[in-house]
């Protein structure tokens, strides 16, 4: 007990004495001015006497330690280098207050720093000290260096495919899309974006404006409209339909639902802490639907009726949202520590005119762990269910959870490729789900950081294992699969190159070529 107070001791009288660093960053992060010469007025005061002989050499290297901890009154914060940014949108992300008693130790400082930097305003945040008025005071310097904050969001560029019966691809139409975004308008941040979808005979539209601090208020305010003249496409395998449409064009081996979509989303939200914010929406839409009046396919082996997911028709979603996200990223894009979680229900509300009743619930984390060499491991885990009547685009996509099919852009599925089932499970039966999960680990190597145009190019190689499920696949699963092929598991993995550029971050993922090589053999189940 005597070494450890001694211990104690020595400690405490070597942190009062060694030099300050800068704040917001950890031990070994970089170079930071000297401590300041004189000890706060508002430091902390030892513990009373009067301690129990048991705990009294450990509770006094503690008191120690404690009373050896720096603190300061905040005199003001300064920002500086903020040439198109307004001050009262920096400080709307800086908890501290003149007169608020700054602890340098204290972890709201690194966080901070990390949420300046995850706004997307900032190529780099520093924060220091300067000596204040009076004995020990002092003001909070903010050092901002300002990035281009219209950035390309998401860009969209492939092949929807067709597959023959055995597995073989066969390239049929490219799609496109992009979204695009004004993050900090005139120097407000408020974001005002756009984007545009295109496929074979489809086309999404999206608007979008976001005023974080809504009439100068803690609550933030949002604003969506959508726009999409689509098609989705269902059945596995020799599929037969009559549909009321005219023609078909070239896919005649699906039957082809014809919708159009029309609505709005208005949403506000509110920080629960500096890392936590609570988000709430209301979607409200409608939906014209063509629907083919008879239609049956093989599921497994045995033919079966095909569920569209959707009603026919002129019919109404209305939806309640509500989030409540988690992030410590220390950056937005190329990430190298930190948490990123969310929670969240949408429900369909049919008191509010909604044609859907359903609640669909979903979890996602993410966590980035900084290694030696500066790579960087990153964990991800999701989880999804839904109950009720949802629309089929409201439920999870098989190309949502595996990178070897293109994702959807703005809602849009153009590719009609089933998913390669490395597992040969009875996932290939599955195109949207009820229920999923992802579970995948990504593990990046810098090779280049700059300071230009380019900040930063990351190799990176991810393996994951994901499940797409309906309810059938629990209470009826599809004949001609047994024992662990009734699981609807599969693998997943990618590899490429992550780049963060003046103009937003830049996923070149090789998965998604191999993706459209027309090399898998066997028959389909």
């Amino acid at each position: 007990m005597l070494s450890r107070a001694l211990l104690a001791l020595c400690s405490a009288l070597l942190v009062g004495s060694w030099p300050g660093r800068a704040l917001g960053q950890r031990a070994g992060a970089g170079a930071a001015p000297a401590a300041p010469e004189q000890r706060p007025a508002a430091a902390a005061r030892a513990p009373a006497a009067g301690l129990s002989a048991g705990a009294g050499f450990q509770s006094a290297g503690a008191a120690l330690q404690e009373r050896h901890r720096v603190r300061y009154v905040l005199d003001g914060i300064e920002i500086r280098g903020n040439v198109r940014t307004a001050a009262r949108v920096i400080l709307r992300h800086v908890r501290f207050r003149a007169g608020d008693v700054l602890d340098v130790e204290d972890p709201e400082i690194e966080l901070t720093r990390y949420r300046l930097l995850g706004t997307g305003f900032f190529a780099s945040v520093g924060l220091s000290l300067r000596k204040g008025a009076e004995r020990g005071s002092a003001t909070l310097v903010l050092d901002v260096v300002e990035r281009n904050t219209f950035v390309v969001q998401d860009l969209w560029l492939g092949i929807a495919a067709d597959e023959d019966t055995a597995g073989n691809a066969r390239p049929l139409s490219a799609f496109t899309g992009v979204q695009v975004a004004e993050t900090n308008l005139a120097g407000t941040g408020i974001t005002l974006g756009a984007g545009v979808g295109l496929a074979a005979d489809q086309l999404a539209l999206r608007t979008r404006f976001v005023d974080p601090a809504f009439v100068g208020t803690r609550w933030s305010a949002t604003v969506t409209l959508l726009y999409n003249d689509a098609r989705d496409f269902f059945g596995n395998r020799d599929v037969s339909f009559e549909s009321p449409l005219l023609e078909q064009r070239e896919v005649t081996g699906y039957a082809v639902v014809a919708y159009k979509r029309f609505g709005a989303t208005l949403g506000t939200g509110h920080d629960v802490s500096s890392s936590s914010q609570l988000s709430l929406d209301y979607h409200l839409e409608q939906i014209d639907a063509t629907v083919p009046t008879v239609a049956s396919h093989m599921r497994g082996n045995s033919r079966e009726p095909i569920d569209f997911d959707i009603l026919g028709g002129r019919t109404v979603l209305s939806s309640l949202h509500a989030a409540i996200d988690h992030d410590t990223r220390d950056a937005p894009f190329l990430t190298t520590q930190g948490t990123l979680a969310s929670v969240s229900v949408t429900v369909g509300v049919p008191p509010f005119g909604s044609d859907y009743g359903y609640q669909k619930f979903e979890f996602g984390a993410q966590r980035w762990f900084r290694l030696p060499l500066r790579h960087v491991l990153r964990i991800e885990a999701f989880a999804g269910a839904v109950a009720g009547d949802a629309p089929f685009f409201e439920k999870f996509y098989v190309g949502d959870l595996t990178d070897l099919l293109p994702d959807r852009l703005l809602d849009l599925a153009p590719d009609r490729r089933q998913p390669p089932n490395f597992l040969s499970t009875d996932i290939i039966e599955v195109r949207y789900g009820d229920f999923a999960a992802k579970l995948e680990a990504e593990y990046r190597i810098p090779v280049y950081s700059g300071r230009g145009s380019i900040y930063g190019v990351d190799l990176f190689g991810a393996a994951g294992l994901y499940g797409l499920a309906t309810r059938r696949e629990f209470t009826d699963p599809p004949t001609g699969y047994e024992g662990f092929a009734r699981v609807p598991v599969d693998i997943t993995y990618n590899l490429g190159l992550r780049v963060d550029t003046s103009v937003g971050g830049v996923t070149l993922a090789f998965s998604n070529l191999l993706g459209l090589i027309p090399a898998r053999r066997g028959e389909r189940k």
